[in-house]
């Protein structure tokens, strides 16, 4: 029997004199302090502790093992001896080395560690030895030499690094993928950076190419590619000093390669580039107007002149005297903290002096009279970066390029082959207005990039719209130089990109709820808008009547917008499906009215399908009366059906065929499944989006691929992307007007993001309905698996905004006003998984140098109060980001009592500091 009295239980015919325990002999073994730490109780038997200790039985398990293993190696031996010209051999051979050496157990001892360390150090050796004896077999080759490199920084000081650099820099002036990557290695180095260093940096690479290019340098070959590899090069040392601050000079930049390309006279066409830049100095010095300053006429119209004598001096126009307001009272609040206001000064100033400073001669200023030496920029700062861009396409992307830097955004994507790199701005989890309006949200371009002039710090986002009186000048004067320049198509494109950035200035309004703002702004855009369809040339450009109707929409103008949209409809003439214009203008005039059903129900009567009834008729448009008939339903459908089956069975003739037809096809995909949705339901509008999507999975890369892909830049969205982002957004709208499972929804998101690992957009809709699931492991493994399986960013920093979210909500519940409670959901490991994302993707190729992580890791530690940690972090994210000025912003911030020693650091890298301490100490005595 047991006894429950606590008296040690013993058989009866035990000695009167029980013992208390029974004892449990441990065995003895050699290494006592390893068993200890793994087995503390000694309850485990040998084979288990030695298995814990990772000391599994070698002899046995071992031996067919590393048999294996030596057969590999020996083959390996065999390949790289016989074919020694192998790269991919000698690559392999490398990798293999990782295979030789197992994991420890999670359990493993002290001793077990180092000894890891130890083989560690032994396999980075080894991979060392084959790389030089891959180099000696291959002494041309640049890829075996930079994976050399790249473990040397295992090993060598950075000052031993560079040196091996700059050797192999030197070997191979001619390879524009090398000096990318020498420039982000010379960029992220914090002990030797400094803006000046690494701007003239650039300026050597591109003088280098420049001269490869031109056949000067005799002893290098030019190597494919390297004109576009210079472009990106030069719009990445732009990016590299607005994020340094120096925006003036970022600007000039621009300012002088757009009349470098767009403006050269013929008589010096012929020459090398820097024989050219030789001419273009004294034009740049000449004081006369550059592109974006009012009365610009070129370089080419400027030299013309000095042949014929000069120009005759023109009275300045004495119409724009309206002075900035408040722009001199730079101290709203005397009371607040001195590194709140310093804050205020440097964001403000940030906003109003983008533009380089220069004298205006009807003032009678001279150089002198710059109170900031710094707003002026010099022709040396920009002779070196001038290249010439000879091909008509990357003319325009410079000028695209060149937009988008300014805020402008553009239907193309265009951004350096690194772009994370240039990543810097907290807004890529916007939802601009895709919760109200799901089917047309406005998806922006330049989502997480810095415009020029705006550099917020994470906390405070005081984002003023578009830019303050001079930059829209500036803006302005651009458009009407560039209007002079082209014609046609290219003409229209412009015009379009104009009117798309008054339209995201109105959207920002409408999403800051500022209805003063966008009453102004509304005015402003409408006007813009009438003037540019005054224009003969747009009398008839449906592109531009669809912005324009739109625009009235987004100000609440139905009944006007629809005017225009019938007006626009009615004028066109009778191109049906054939019209991709036509197509495009119908469907957005079809979504927008689907977005003010309220239900489906008697959506056959609609507006929407009068519009889409009309498109597939092919003849002149009659406004809508209030009913359809059904027999012209019937008879869309089956020409619906007719047009898509020809478009899917189309192969294009050009590269700029299968731009339009892409574009084409995805507007007739649109209208077509929108039809149907109205016609006859959710079910019959997917089945056309699945029977398209299988059908270009299908066809490959002629239908799916990117053709205009230059310096891995995107031109336009796939065709498959663009339908898939149509079937998303419309099961999106469904969902909020009637009863519909949420899986379809998750299951396609799912499915696109595997292929679009980058399309931010989707992303975004995978979050916002992941915060509806109560369960977050499968959207956790799903966000793994897509990390693992491509380079791209916008995975991990999805994950963890996801992560953060619900972090949010948990705290929100726990800090719900109903008195104590206990929380059931453990928040420290919320907190620990997301410092883990957080720590993976900094580790990542590509998050690394992406100044947003590190903001936003920042930014998140700086939230848990761990002021130390912190501080650590910052000035981990400067040994990868030293570059990256909102870095610096951001911990003035969070660490407000080292304002001081903050900005003695900017200042030592030589980042731009437009408010000194001294100014701001005599400011605050005023």
């Amino acid at each position: 029997m047991l006894n429950t009295d606590g008296i040690p239980v013993c058989n009866k015919s035990c000695p009167s004199h029980p013992a208390t325990f029974i004892p449990v002999f441990q065995m003895e073994t050699d290494d006592h302090s390893d068993t200890m730490e793994v087995n503390p109780l000694g309850i485990y038997d040998t084979s288990t502790t030695v298995w814990l200790q990772g000391k599994e039985d070698r002899i046995a398990d071992h031996e067919p093992i590393n048999s294996i293993l030596m057969a590999k190696v020996e083959e390996h031996n065999k390949k790289v001896r016989e074919n020694p010209r192998d790269i991919n051999a000698w690559m392999e051979f490398v990798s293999f080395q990782d295979e030789l050496m197992r994991g420890p157990s999670p359990y493993a001892g002290k001793g077990e560690q180092e000894i890891r360390r130890k083989s560690l150090k032994l396999i980075l050796e080894k991979k060392l030895a084959i790389l030089e004896r891959a180099i000696e077999s291959n002494p041309g080759n640049v890829d075996l030499k930079l994976a050399r490199l790249k473990l040397c920084t295992e090993f060598w000081e950075p000052p031993a690094l560079i040196k091996e650099w700059q050797k192999l820099i030197f070997l191979h002036p001619n390879n524009p993928e090398l000096w990318k990557k020498y420039l982000l290695f010379c960029q992220s180095q914090f002990t030797t950076f400094s803006v000046s260093k690494i701007n003239s940096l650039y300026g050597k690479c591109l003088t280098t190419l420049a001269a490869v290019q031109d056949g000067s340098m005799v002893s290098h070959p030019l190597l494919p590619g390297t004109e576009e590899a210079m472009l990106a090069i030069f719009i990445q040392q732009c990016h590299f000093l607005r994020q340094a601050g120096h925006s003036e000079k970022a600007v000039s930049l621009f300012q002088a390669l757009m009349d470098f390309t767009f403006f050269k006279p013929d008589s010096v066409k012929d020459l090398p580039t820097r024989g050219q830049v030789e001419f273009f100095e004294p034009f740049w010095d000449s004081g006369e107007p550059r592109i974006g300053e009012k009365g610009a006429r070129g370089w080419k119209a400027w030299m013309h002149q000095q042949e014929k004598g000069g120009w005759i001096a023109l009275k300045p126009d004495d119409d724009d005297d309206e002075e900035e307001i408040d722009e001199d009272q730079e101290i709203k609040d005397k009371t607040l903290p001195k590194w709140h206001i310093w804050l205020d000064i440097e964001y403000s100033r940030e906003a109003r002096q983008w533009l380089p400073w220069r004298p205006d001669k009807t003032k009678k200023e001279t150089e002198e009279d710059c109170e900031d030496p710094e707003r002026q920029v010099l022709f040396d700062d920009l002779a070196p970066s001038l290249i010439q861009l000879s091909n008509p396409d990357l003319q325009h992307q410079l000028l695209y390029s060149f937009l988008q830097f300014l805020g402008i955004p553009c239907t193309s994507k265009l951004f350096p082959s690194n772009l994370y790199i240039a990543m810097d701005e907290n807004n890529i989890f916007d939802s601009v207005l895709s919760d109200e309006k799901p089917l047309t949200s406005v998806d922006f371009p330049l989502s997480g990039f810095n415009s020029i002039g705006h550099m917020d710090t994470m906390l405070q986002e005081r984002h003023h719209i578009g830019h303050y009186k001079e930059g829209e000048e500036f803006i302005q004067n651009v458009f009407h130089v560039l209007f002079l320049l082209f014609s046609g198509r290219e003409k229209s494109n412009l015009s379009i990109c104009w009117l798309q950035y008054e339209i995201s200035k109105v959207v920002q309004c409408l999403q800051t709820k500022n209805k003063r703002k966008l009453k102004a702004q509304g005015r402003k855009s409408k006007k813009l808008a009438k003037n540019l369809l005054k224009a003969p040339e747009n009398r008839n450009d449906l592109s531009l009547w669809k912005l324009y109707a739109y625009l009235e929409w987004l100000l609440g103008n139905i009944d006007d917008a629809r005017k225009v949209f019938d007006t626009a409809l009615c004028t066109v003439g009778t191109g049906g499906l054939k019209s991709p214009q036509l197509c495009s203008l119908s469907l957005l005039y079809a979504q927008l009215e689907v977005e003010l059903l309220e239900s489906i129900e008697g959506a056959v009567m609609s507006r929407a399908a009068h519009i889409l009834t009309r498109l597939a008729e092919s003849g002149p448009y009659v406004p809508y009366s209030g009913q359809v008939l059904s027999v012209n339903v019937l008879k869309a459908r089956k020409t619906y059906e007719r047009a898509l089956q020809d478009y899917l069975s189309k192969t294009p003739v050009s590269d700029q065929d299968q731009v339009s037809d892409a574009n084409q096809l995805v507007n007739l995909v649109g209208c077509y499944a929108l039809f149907q949705y109205l016609t006859v339901g959710i079910d019959a509008a997917v089945l056309i989006y699945a029977q398209t999507s299988e059908k270009l999975e299908a066809s490959g890369p002629q239908k799916c691929e990117n053709t205009g892909e230059n310096f891995g830049v995107q031109n336009f969205p796939t065709a498959l992307e663009a339908v898939t982002l149509l079937h998303t957004n419309l099961l999106k709208f469904h969902m909020k007007i009637s009863v519909y499972p949420l899986n379809p929804l998750r299951e396609a998101l799912m499915e696109a993001l595997k292929r679009y690992p980058s399309n931010q957009s989707l992303w975004r809709s995978y979050i916002h309905i992941q915060r509806k699931s109560h369960s977050a492991s499968k959207a956790r493994r799903f966000f793994d698996g897509v990390a693992r399986s491509t380079n791209s960013l916008e995975p991990w920093l999805f994950a963890i905004q996801a992560e953060q979210m619900r972090k949010k909500l948990t705290e929100n519940v726990q800090r719900a006003d109903v008195g104590e409670i206990h929380s059931t959901i453990p928040e420290s490991g919320l907190t620990n998984r997301i410092v883990a994302l957080f720590e993976h993707a900094v580790q990542s190729e590509n998050g690394t140098h992406c100044p947003l992580l590190w903001r936003m890791y920042l930014n998140f530690m700086a939230s848990l109060g761990k002021k130390e940690k912190s501080k650590g972090l910052f000035y981990k994210a400067l040994q990868n980001c030293p570059w990256a000025k909102v870095l610096y912003m951001d911990a003035v911030e969070y660490f407000p009592d080292d304002l001081q020693e903050t900005l003695d650091l900017i200042t030592e890298k030589e980042l731009r500091v437009r408010v000194p301490m001294e100014e701001l100490d005599l400011l605050l005595e005023v």
